[in-house]
């Protein structure tokens, strides 16, 4: 029996578009026997919308291209999946399933891909290592990919520092918050989310949290991808008015994620009480930083 643990994840963290992850203490777990044959998902009756209990299932699909390009058989699977991550709202959740399906795959079939091999492999299959890289390794990962090898750093966030994850009740597709994006970007942009991405990074590891507020700023996508989100110019006015240290949009969106040092509960209660107006509802969690990244759970 197979028994995993895979984290959400925010991508992008501002201006760190598509090569800026850090891991959240949210989770995803996946439990996988052998049967004699045939294969059952069991998902929880409130993700039977969005998760599929066939052959066209994420992980199990995911499970299925490893085994072929491999050279291997998948035997009968019995599958209970388990979603903490809130799904289409900016926080990983496919990531974790391409993981969690290569992942279990690969114990499942012997090991025959090594650590680097899954993450450039579920790096091809996501399209970025922003969200399975610190999926895998936790912590806050900064990559980039150059030919057929993902390079990275992974560092840890001083410890002060807990995010506040504001979650709607409404989706957004990855595909449309994409589309939404011009094809081209002026220089002045492009020096605006380099400047501010590498301070991002370095005022996490020196501890200066004065910086995140200019250094969460972006130009590149939260401009267009707001214009999506109901309530987005008043939610950041009040994060700002409570105190956070940095706000931005979590991957894709919809959901927007603060960084405190702090007033962690007063944030919490504070952002709660206005988001209670809106016609939208918002969930508003305080999390910390996944450190493990994906757990083998012996069972």
């Amino acid at each position: 029996m197979i028994h995993l643990k895979i984290p959400a994840t925010s991508a992008n963290l501002g201006a760190g578009f598509d090569c800026l992850g850090m891991a959240l203490d949210m989770y995803n777990e996946i439990t996988i026997e052998t049967i004699e044959q045939g294969l059952e998902i069991i998902v929880p009756e409130q993700d039977r919308l969005w998760v599929e209990s066939d052959q066209t299932n994420l992980v199990y699909s995911t499970m299925k291209q490893v085994a072929d390009l491999t050279g291997n058989i998948l035997p009968g699977l019995r599958m209970i999946q388990s979603n903490g991550i809130p799904i289409t709202r900016g926080l990983g959740s496919s990531a974790a399933c391409i993981l969690g399906g290569v992942v279990a795959a690969n114990l499942l079939l012997g090991k025959p891909l090594s650590q680097q091999e899954i993450i450039m492999l579920t790096t091809e299959m996501d399209g970025h290592p922003d969200n399975v890289l610190p999926a895998m390794v936790g912590g806050i990962t900064v990559a980039c990919l150059e030919g057929r090898k993902v390079h990275y750093v992974r560092i840890e966030p001083p410890s002060p520092i807990k995010f506040a994850v504001m979650i709607p009740n409404f989706p957004l597709p990855t595909s449309l918050a994409r589309k939404i994006l011009p094809e081209n970007v002026s220089m002045k942009d492009a020096v605006f989310n380099i400047s501010r991405a590498s301070l991002f990074i370095a005022s996490l590891l020196t501890g200066n949290f004065s910086n995140l507020w200019t250094a969460t700023k972006d130009r590149l996508h939260q401009p267009y991808r707001k214009k999506l989100i109901p309530h987005w110019d008043e939610i950041i006015f009040t994060v700002q008015e409570l105190g956070a240290k940095g706000v931005f949009l979590s991957g894709a969106g919809p959901t927007i994620i603060a960084l405190l040092d702090h007033d962690y509960q007063r944030f919490q209660h504070g952002m709660s009480y206005l988001t209670s107006d809106f016609d939208e509802k918002w969930e508003v969690r305080i999390v910390d930083i996944c450190c493990n990244g994906l757990e083998i759970i012996n069972l």
